[in-house]
């Protein structure tokens, strides 16, 4: 029997990393959050969901057969108007004709236009930048590349370009299929434009916690010069002092399954299960909970490798309204003792307390490296391979 399609599947984890800096602030302090009286080391869920849109390998975005998503203030500088100069075509020419394209995509303000001014009196030919980071796939580029190559091709003028446009202008930009790109489609982004297609986040990211009150220890470090250590000279060439902390994080991660269908398909949202199994769904499915159980954030990679792959796992596949499980670590997991086994025990009572109040449907697996556990018998163990499997075919395997 092929099991239905839960409307929501929730991944739990818990990360030990020892002697790291996972996620720092602007003042290069590790990042925190007061819970429970203490505070609490913290991961971002823009750090998180960075790592896993950046991963490379085989469980990374880049793997999955769908147009990628690009994010940059120089998108329109470097994917449109570099290709187009290559081809032959006059940077100054060009780069008017990608202004016109990008503010009618974009939009237009008073203060786009006077900086733009203010930019054409430096130099004549202004680069095509954005004040903020825009976020586009791979179809809507190509589409404004040929939309550019085509006026420039049939010798159309900047001044004139948004009238031979005709009255419909860009608006073929909404059909492409997965236009803003397969990261779009998971984490979403905003737009402020008419034309621009805003996808809402599928997949939404908590900020990880440690269990614990936060343990830091300051890092004195120094470089040597080795030139002058070798002449004999004394002192450090470079003296410095960071933070490291060490900690088990709590992660929390939904995924909306209607809006994933509908943001990989374009269908409506009364049909996204029809159309969720001909979706990449699955695949996505698959590639996320590798990533959640593998890759890790985190800065001073090079002095710290801070690489973990999650001590616990729990997935939670059903159709109730999603709730997170960070109640258990409400009040800190003392610092003594076994604290992975404390942890797993808090997230154990906190998951039997709330079937027994709020009563449970959610279908449960879990994977842990521990010999026994008290999650044992509320999420049946797997390993990460059937895991995954049993995630990417909806508990069907």
């Amino acid at each position: 029997m092929i099991p239905s399609i839960p409307s929501f599947i929730q991944f739990h984890t818990l990360h030990t990393y020892p002697v790291a800096l996972i996620n720092r602030d602007d003042a290069g302090l590790a990042k925190r959050a007061p819970i429970g009286g203490v505070d609490r080391g913290r991961v971002s869920s823009q750090c998180l969901k960075q790592a896993w849109r950046s991963h490379e390998g085989p469980d990374g975005l880049c793997a999955i057969e769908a147009p990628q998503t690009i994010r940059s203030r120089e998108l329109f500088e470097r994917m449109l108007v570099e290709p187009l100069v290559k081809e032959g075509y006059d940077l100054d020419l060009v780069r008017q004709h990608v202004s016109v394209l990008r503010d009618l995509v974009l939009g237009r303000s008073e203060a786009k236009e006077k900086k733009k001014d203010k930019d054409k009196s430096k130099s004549g030919t202004p680069p095509v930048h954005t004040e903020q980071v825009v976020v586009m796939g791979r179809p809507e580029v190509d589409y404004l590349l040929a939309v550019a190559m085509d006026a420039l091709v049939k010798g159309i003028s900047p001044a004139t370009l948004e009238a031979s446009l005709g009255r419909d202008g860009l608006k073929n930009i909404r059909e492409l299929h997965l236009g803003g790109g397969i990261s779009a489609a998971l984490f979403g982004r905003m737009v402020t434009s008419d034309l621009l297609s805003r996808c809402d986040s599928a997949i939404n990211v908590a900020h990880s916690i440690t269990t614990h009150a936060i343990e830091t220890e300051p890092d004195y470090f120094s470089a040597v010069d080795e030139l002058t250590s070798a002449s004999g000279q004394l002192g450090s060439g470079h003296i410095g002092i960071s933070e490291l902390t060490s900690g088990i994080y709590y992660g929390y991660v939904v995924v909306d399954m209607a809006q994933l269908v509908m943001n990989l398909t374009g269908c409506s949202r009364a049909g996204w299960r029809l159309a969720a199994r001909d979706s990449a769904a699955s695949q996505v499915l698959d590639h996320v909970l590798g990533m959640i159980c593998t890759i890790s954030p985190g800065a001073k990679r090079g002095s710290t490798a801070p690489y973990s792959y999650a001590r616990l796992a729990i997935v939670e596949m059903g159709d109730q309204q999603p709730r997170s499980l960070a109640g258990a670590f409400h009040s800190p997991i003392p610092t003594q003792g076994d604290m992975l086994s404390a942890s797993v025990a808090a997230l154990a009572r906190e998951i039997r307390i709330q079937d027994k109040v709020y009563g449970s449907s959610w279908a449960r697996r879990s994977l842990l490296v521990a010999e026994e556990s008290p999650i044992d018998p509320i999420a049946p163990r797997a390993s990460l391979v059937d895991l995954r499997r049993w995630t990417a075919t909806f508990g069907g395997a």
